[in-house]
């Protein structure tokens, strides 16, 4: 009894503590920002969009959220293709091989991205790479293979040796088998990781703010900074931004979402 009590009370609260600043957040972009100064919590007056309309009149959303989507569109794409291809090498050695490069991935799992802020901004800079998508795309392709290798490589080990080993003796070589069987069948993995990597990506600010001066290349994170100022914040248009940021993650989730929940159960269940 004590614990349905204690368990059903941390829930309530971690609840709460998700919704209430959700709601906030919401009914803010319906607000002014006297309203969200003076009556946080209450109805909005009116439920119009005009932040809204601001927000997108004089074009400042439009091209950071066109970067954005390049970025991740690329990062993400060109990090599964990489990280499903090494995977199932690792997964498909039985030498000492497979299980090196595995351990050094998984070490590049250990070592924080912050690390390496000097020596990539001085590299970016040699390359003149620094100001440009393409050097974004990089670095999130860098720090996100790792965890991608770590994941997919732990389904492609628990299909069966048999399927490739049958497809070998029909006569398909190994990119056949990668594209043939063994891709189509982690595609619910692949998927999952493919859904947590764009979140990832989507919602960087760190390499964006370290690398990114243009205002031309700047991505979502970067412009919801310009919203603060030095000595007040229009937070009605702030939250506004927030939303419009978060719409393209709600909306991959709710197409993606068998893939990303077979994905995360994928291998629960043997037999």
């Amino acid at each position: 009894m004590l614990y349905k009590v204690i368990r059903s009370s941390l829930l309530t609260a971690f609840a709460l503590a998700v919704i209430v600043p959700t709601s906030i957040v919401i009914l803010g972009t319906f607000k002014t920002d006297l309203e969200i100064y003076t009556k946080p919590l209450a109805l909005p007056k009116s439920f119009n969009l005009d932040n809204f309309r601001t927000l997108f009149a004089d074009g400042q959303m439009i091209v950071p959220f066109r970067n954005s989507v390049i970025v991740s569109v690329f990062s993400v794409f060109f990090t599964l293709l990489f990280a499903s291809m090494v995977s199932f090498a690792i997964a498909r050695s039985i030498t000492i091989t497979g299980k090196v490069m595995l351990g050094l991935f998984t070490l590049g799992l250990a070592i924080p991205g912050q690390i390496n802020i000097v020596p990539i901004f001085t590299l970016f800079v040699k390359l003149n790479l620094n100001n440009s998508l393409f050097g974004l795309i990089l670095v999130n392709i860098a720090l996100t293979l790792p965890i991608s290798v770590f994941i997919i490589t732990a389904f492609f080990k628990d299909l069966p040796k048999e399927m490739f080993e049958s497809a070998g003796l029909d006569g398909a070589n190994h990119w056949r088998i990668y594209r043939s069987i063994a891709l189509p069948l982690a595609r619910p993995a692949v998927g999952a990781t493919g859904i947590f990597l764009f979140v990832i990506t989507w919602n960087d600010l760190l390499y964006p703010l370290m690398l990114i001066n243009e205002a031309s290349k700047k991505t979502l994170p970067l412009v919801l900074i310009d919203f603060r100022g030095e000595f007040a914040t229009s937070y009605s248009m702030l939250f506004t931004a927030i939303i419009v940021a978060s719409i393209p993650m709600i909306v991959m989730y709710v197409v993606a979402q068998k893939s990303f929940i077979a994905g995360l159960t994928a291998g629960a269940v043997k037999g």
